[in-house]
């Protein structure tokens, strides 16, 4: 049995576990669009929130975990669930897909969100200051900065006739990912090629027409299936020796090239404490959706040598964080 079916087997035999028969606490339903091996450090913010506000899991808090692994099409019967399994707050994050199937499973249990759009436009809450009903949490604003990492792409690697572009047809926000950079590449008379996937034989697909269309630096959108293979797009960047740019801070920690985007794991954090505060009698409704205080922009040098680039002084002035 290969790890992930193993892991996905632990995770069916635990859902089959009535909470009643475990510990007398309260439960907390945390749903992902994403994979628990490469989002550990997520779920570590995530528990430092909630420890902040007096809880930890196996002594005052039970959290009952769901992964998607990048199939959004298995959220809303995740999410459905977690709600019949009478938790106390659901978590719904990894990806607007996830957040918004949690928001449609519960009109009554409080739910937390994480997303990259923007939760006012999706209908899911009536303000970022005051988000009404059973719902807050936060929002990445990934999916509207598309435009500025290729503005950042194109400064690492000027001239490059032709720039790949990753996206996942099946993310609702793709769309208006494209709207983002499409014009924005109009403006420079950048060509762009777009490359397709949502399993991983698209992906292999995807990245191989990079090298047949021969572009010369490609972006990831923003997208949970692609954090879900972040080391093997990484891979294939270098195995290629293409420039690429990424939203998550993870990506370059893992070899990436260049990133630029929230601080993910702050937002993480700051749900858990959320979660903290509804557990101790605060509602939903009062409690305002978040957004990031603040962009990571991070260089990977040594990334930068083995694909023979000089980053330009300009840029690691400009970076927040330089990996060597």
């Amino acid at each position: 049995m290969r790890r992930r079916e193993f892991i996905a087997f632990l995770g069916g035999a635990a859902a089959a576990w009535p909470l009643t028969a475990r510990a007398q606490q309260p439960a907390v339903g945390f749903m992902s669009g994403r994979a628990p091996d490469e989002s550990a450090h997520l779920v570590a913010a995530f528990q430092q929130g909630l420890a902040e506000r007096g809880f930890s899991e196996g002594q005052n808090i039970a959290i009952e975990f769901r992964w998607a692994y990048g199939d959004y099409d298995r959220l809303p019967a995740l999410a459905t669930d977690l709600v019949s399994r009478g938790v106390a707050v659901l978590v719904g994050v990894g990806g607007d897909v996830s957040a918004v199937a949690a928001t449609k499973a519960t009109k009554t249990i409080p739910v937390v969100f994480g997303m990259g759009g923007d939760p006012v436009k999706a209908g899911m809450v009536a303000s970022f200051k005051r988000p009404g009903g059973n719902v807050t949490g936060f929002t990445l604003w990934t999916n509207e900065t598309e435009s500025k990492r290729l503005g950042l792409l194109r400064e690492l690697v000027p001239g490059v006739p032709l720039i790949g572009i990753l996206v996942n047809p099946q993310f609702r926000p793709t769309v208006q990912e494209l709207e983002d950079i499409e014009p924005a590449a109009k403006s420079v008379n950048q060509l762009l090629f777009v490359g397709r996937a949502n399993s991983d034989a698209e992906l292999d697909a995807a990245l191989a027409s990079f090298v047949q269309q021969r572009v010369g630096a490609f972006l990831v959108t923003a997208a949970p299936f692609f954090d879900t293979r972040r080391d093997r797009i990484i891979d294939f960047a270098a195995q290629h020796r293409l420039p690429a740019i990424y939203q998550f801070r993870e990506y370059a920690v893992g070899g990436g090239l260049i990133t630029y985007g929230p601080n993910i794991a702050e937002s993480y954090k700051n749900a858990g404490i959320y979660v903290g505060r509804i557990l101790k009698g605060e509602k939903p409704a009062d409690l305002p959706v978040l957004q990031p205080s603040k962009f990571d922009f991070v260089i990977n040098l040594k990334t930068a040598k083995a694909l023979g680039l000089t980053v330009p002084p300009t840029l690691l002035i400009e970076a927040g964080e330089v990996i060597e």
